[in-house]
């Protein structure tokens, strides 16, 4: 009797120690995505689904089942000290190149938009493996700059040579799809990874040069397809082909511009429910909001994104230990990144590349990979408050 009276505390401490010390900023802010997200989904699909006799409900069961799993994944993150994941990385590295591999054999991967990117499931459900990517490279390469074997404040040239290794052969791959997008995103979470570890400046703008160097030639050696080649044209001069390839982006414009400050009401929006916008629930969820929520709820999640930006960096400041810190560092750069290109491209800001919106768009892999960060950041979080 007197061992289990001993043991049950002890217990009960691990069982909370799970959940307790989470950012509930954080969570909340993330929580408040999820379900704006949803009803944007819902609202970019409904009508267009009830119109043409099919399920309105189609998309929403689907988002819905998303988000279910990708919270299941993003606690599953949490459950094991992030500073154990370090035994675990060369496995997920050695999965994240197997799954881009996969999807780049003849007859497997599926192209979309000119990118072979895509892996089909059963049930109509696809796997797109260079998001889940993201991860297994913020976390290799912030394990191999952490792990130094000597005393020096600095990575030494070895250390870095290493860690960009890792980053390239991933990095290389998803060029073949192609996608820049994620490319873009996964180099911005490299290069601040490399600042936080203390590599040298001249690592940091030398790579920065590099990625446009190598923006251009991949455009020049026909790497980057020329349906990417025509988004970007259209970005230069959105009035050149209004019909073909800048269609969506003056569409996106003339949505978001339609909504005014208060917007049209939720699922009342005249473009969103006519369709203008080609899937309009994915990488341009922002366009809804835009119009049917307008410049006040437009901006509301846009103050949320701040807020989830402001809680990382704050546990990223708070960890004492350098992993934690750079993984907290590639996953702030993710999220501020992809975020500001997929409003920036809504808005004509920047080139359209498709990549969806953090916690909002509909898609299972994105879901999957932004929850999994998150948790990432909560389990820093909680051990750190531990």
């Amino acid at each position: 009797m007197s061992s289990l009276l001993y043991r049950n505390p002890y217990r009960k401490a691990r069982r909370r120690s799970a959940f307790a010390g989470f950012d509930p900023v954080l969570t909340a802010a993330v929580a408040i995505l999820l379900l704006m997200g949803t009803l944007l989904v819902y609202a970019a699909t409904r009508n267009w689904y009830a119109a043409n006799g099919l399920d309105p409900q189609y998309y929403l069961k689907r988002h819905i089942i998303n988000i279910a799993i990708g919270i299941m994944l993003a606690w599953g993150t949490t459950v094991i000290d992030y500073r154990l994941l370090r035994a675990y990385t060369p496995f997920l590295w050695g999965l994240g190149v197997l799954g881009l591999l996969f999807v780049l054999l003849p007859g497997v991967g599926s192209t979309v938009n000119g990118a072979k990117a895509w892996i089909p499931l059963p049930g109509g459900f696809q796997i797109q493996p260079a998001e889940l990517a993201k991860i297994s490279i913020i976390v290799g390469i912030s394990m191999l700059l952490a792990e130094r074997t000597h005393n020096s404040d600095e990575p030494t040239v070895r250390d870095i040579l290493r860690a960009l290794a890792v980053a390239a052969l991933p990095i290389l791959l998803i060029l073949l799809q192609p996608d820049m997008g994620t490319v873009f995103i996964i180099s911005a979470s490299v290069v601040a990874i490399l600042a936080v570890s203390g590599a040298p400046t001249k690592w940091v703008a030398g790579l920065l040069i590099l990625a446009l160097a190598g923006g251009f030639v991949a455009t020049k050696a026909g790497i980057i397809s020329q349906y990417q080649v025509k988004r970007l044209q259209s970005f230069v001069d959105p009035n050149a082909d209004t019909q073909g390839s800048g269609y969506q982006l003056r569409q996106a414009r003339i949505t978001v511009g339609s909504g005014g400050f208060l917007g049209t009401g939720l699922f009342d929006g005249p473009q969103t429910n006519g369709r203008f916008v080609p899937e309009q629930q994915t990488d341009f969820i922002f366009t809804v909001a835009g119009e049917e929520l307008g410049f006040l709820g437009s901006g509301f999640i846009v103050l949320l994104y701040i807020i989830i930006l402001m809680r990382a960096f704050a546990i990223a400041r708070r960890s004492s230990d350098p992993y934690g810190q750079m993984v907290c560092t590639g996953v702030i750069a993710w999220f501020a990144f992809q975020t500001f290109e997929n409003i920036g491209m809504t808005l004509g800001l920047m080139p359209m590349t498709g990549v969806p919106l953090p916690f909002m768009s509909y898609g299972g892999s994105s879901m999957f990979a932004n929850l999994i960060g998150f948790g990432l950041l909560q389990n820093v979080h909680a051990r750190h408050q531990g």
